[in-house]
């Protein structure tokens, strides 16, 4: 969390911020309520890898490594803001059955996926996931003051260096076979590009780094924060269009041309949380002008009534009519972090109206937890998980933590 915040509440009242904080604390405790209610796997131990709108469980489902650690993160930050012991419980839940079934005691690292008795599926060495386990280990070392699970974390970092970290270029490749080899498909889903550098791993190992720097504050770890920023600055924000590259190859080529408004208003906030960490004044600074920039072009992407598009594809002019529920909670924040770094009310506002288009479309009312999306015409999109291997309580969690903290602080 960013220690930036306005120097007056201008026309915003303090009552205004009580009600959206209490609003999200209770979201939080809801949120947190579905995942210990509806997905805990009694059978086989951990959380079950799918479970639907309607909350029916596919137990025979694969389990992802990606979803298991930001269970493990939600429980963790949730605990270290509101002591828990059942928070801290399902954390550890979740650390248990990552140790015991997604670590690679052979190669390192964690494999992508098991099946649903935790047997090897998808072996595969994927960054992002590697860095997702750095990010949830940090926070749940914070919560359990175990000395092992620190050692464990830095020894992953390490291994993430060691491995995939590009010298000579720099930047992280995105993937590799179980023993660290080449590997031909690099995708972290059928709708990525097949490219060897992606903002969206950069942007999850620059979050984990940051979140393992609050615990190991390493000179060498502070390096390789300040040369992802740098990333950022030289080639994923394209500072004339206001948007994140998606895809590059291996010598920095760029090779996308998508807009991601999700991911362009998550990496603001991220992007200014990591130079703070690290206080680097400078980077701080030219980090809130980007923050500012982006927070402008993202709002291309917003609907009348408050929600925030998925993608826009500039060849063609295509605009997907989704509104997913991560890049709602991504808007949250990041609208509310251009508001404490500007002092604008109006990105205080476009947080509350998104807030409220959740409220109003996006928060499942009958069964809990927030639907995955809705369409243009406001229908739920169907067949989407409500648990699964990319549908988790990170995001929206994430969100309703950061908004309480930084409320507090006004306080």
């Amino acid at each position: 969390m960013t220690t930036n915040m306005p120097q007056s509440l201008n026309a915003v009242s303090k009552d205004q911020l009580t009600v959206f904080s209490n609003e999200l604390t209770e979201e939080l405790k809801s949120i947190l309520s579905y995942w210990l209610n509806y997905t805990v796997d009694e059978v086989n131990g951990g959380f079950w890898g799918k479970v639907d709108n309607d909350n029916q469980v596919t137990s025979d489902a694969s389990k992802g490594s990606v979803l298991n650690a930001r269970i493990l993160w939600s429980f963790s930050a949730a605990y270290n803001q509101n002591p828990d012991e059942a928070y801290l419980q399902a954390a550890k839940r979740a650390y248990d059955y990552i140790k015991a079934y997604f670590v690679d005691e052979e190669f390192g690292g964690v494999y992508w996926s098991v099946d649903y008795k935790g047997n090897k599926l998808d072996t595969k060495k994927q960054v992002y996931a590697n860095a997702f386990t750095i990010y949830a280990l940090s926070e749940y070392y914070i919560a359990s003051k175990q000395q092992g699970v620190k050692e464990e974390v830095i020894g992953l970092y390490h291994l993430l260096v060691n491995k995939s970290y590009d010298q000579d270029k720099t930047g992280y490749l995105e993937a590799f076979t179980r023993d660290w080899q080449p590997l031909g498909d690099l995708r972290l889903s059928t709708k990525d590009a097949n490219e060897k550098k992606t903002m969206n791993t950069h942007l999850h190992v620059l979050e984990a780094y940051t979140n393992l720097y609050r615990i190991w504050p390493d000179g060498e770890l502070k390096q390789q924060i300040e040369i992802l920023i740098n990333n950022f600055f030289d080639h994923f924000i394209d500072a004339e269009a206001g948007h994140l590259v998606l895809f590059f190859d291996e010598d920095w080529n760029r090779r996308s041309r998508t807009v991601s408004y999700g991911h362009d208003i998550e990496a603001t906030w991220l992007l200014l949380e990591a130079a703070a960490i690290i206080n680097n004044q400078e980077m701080i600074n030219r980090i809130k002008g980007i923050c500012i920039a982006i927070a402008e072009a993202t709002m291309q992407g917003l609907d009348t009534d408050g929600g925030l598009w998925y993608e826009y594809e500039p060849v063609g002019s295509h605009l997907t009519k989704e509104k997913h529920w991560w890049v709602q909670a991504e808007a949250i924040v990041g609208f509310y972090n251009a508001w404490q770094v500007s002092n604008n009310d109006k990105y205080l506002q476009l947080a509350l109206d998104n807030w409220a288009f959740v409220k109003d479309k996006i928060l499942d009312k009958q069964n809990g937890e927030w639907f995955w999306g809705i369409r243009a015409d406001g229908s739920v999109m169907p067949g989407e998980d409500k648990t699964g291997l990319w549908k988790c309580p990170y995001h929206n969690s994430r969100a309703c933590i950061e908004i309480i903290n930084r409320i507090k602080i006004l306080k």
